[in-house]
């Protein structure tokens, strides 16, 4: 359970319904919906009672939002306490966008930063992965969001999207290739795949490469091989002749033109990761805030607020001296 879910929680129950809590997060409702299934999932609980009209806390709904409103506002106080005497010259928070990036996920986490921060000014920039670690390293990003886990020593990362790929088609290339649960992966090995440079994202790309090959799909659209970063645009209009497949998340974030439909592949076989990175040496702690709250995964030994704090201001070897009452 982390401070976010419980964030949400209390939104949703304080708003009456789920798309009240999400606008008043800045969030979609599906995002919401999620983190709420999932809290009553770990709990064991049914935290809220749905209606046509809404949605209310339960007996134990109403216990957890009383708790959760204390451990929120004290996570809130904290943070201002310990951000106030750092909180003004240290200039914009400059962050790489890679394409393609779901629409939900910067917005609504810099909206929350920025209610810890009102001082906070935010400059994005558009990147492939390899560019935005160089600037990275070179001092000239604080956050990069990659699609390549970086394996430099002076760079820390953690999870911050995993998606299923899906395959953009014509309508008619879907109708013939679909299966009601999706399209089969080998169903494309007669048409070009429009991906992106290896420039890019050198690891993933070799990876979806490499799965492609794994089913006979091995021709690929003339726009890559350019080693330049491929638009939608183009993406779409080289799926729109019929002869060329691209690969995109459910949720990507345009509706589709006319023709184009998006499909599932069958068993998800294709798996993207963005992982947001900064320098160890940082001293930011609004960017340690950001970087909590883009870690949208709960494994054991997921990097935590505290941790990044600790790295951020104080060194690798600060750690183990921080407490806190989170």
């Amino acid at each position: 359970m982390e401070i976010r879910d419980l964030r949400v929680f209390v939104a949703v129950a304080e708003e009456g319904s789920l798309s009240a809590a999400a606008r008043r997060l800045h969030m979609s409702q599906p995002a919401v919906t999620q983190i709420v299934h999932t809290l009553e999932k770990q709990l064991g609980e049914r935290l809220l009672q749905r209606s046509h009209v809404g949605a209310s806390p339960t007996e134990r709904g109403f216990f957890l939002l009383h708790e959760a409103r204390a451990l929120v506002d004290h996570h809130d106080r904290i943070v201002a306490e310990m951000t106030t005497s750092n909180s003004t010259g240290v200039g914009p928070l400059r962050i790489g966008v890679p394409l393609e990036l779901p629409p939900d996920l910067l917005p609504s986490a810099v909206a929350r930063v920025g209610a810890v921060f009102p001082d906070l000014v935010v400059q994005m920039r558009h990147a492939r992965s390899t560019d935005q670690l160089d600037a990275l390293k070179a001092g000239e990003l604080d956050l990069a969001l990659l699609r390549d886990r970086p394996l430099d020593r002076t760079i820390d990362s953690v999870p911050a999207v995993t998606e299923a790929m899906g395959v953009i088609l014509t309508a008619a290339r879907a109708e013939e290739l679909a299966q009601p649960d999706g399209v089969p992966l080998h169903r494309l090995v007669d048409l070009r795949w429009v991906g992106f440079a290896r420039g890019d994202a050198p690891a993933w790309h070799d990876q979806v490469s490499a799965t492609l090959r794994g089913h006979g799909v091995v021709g690929i659209d003339w726009v890559v091989e350019q080693d330049r970063p491929v638009t939608p645009e183009v993406k779409l209009a080289a799926a729109g002749t019929g002869q060329a497949f691209a690969l995109a998340s459910k949720g990507w974030a345009r509706p589709l033109p006319e023709g184009l439909v998006w499909n599932r592949l069958l068993g998800d076989p294709l798996i993207r990761r963005t992982w947001a990175a900064w320098h160890t040496q940082s001293r930011r702690r609004d960017l340690a805030s950001l970087v909590a709250d883009l870690d949208l995964t709960h494994p054991a030994g997921v990097v935590s607020f505290q941790e990044i704090w600790g790295r951020s201001r104080l060194g690798r070897g600060a750690e183990a001296a921080l407490e806190w009452p989170m």
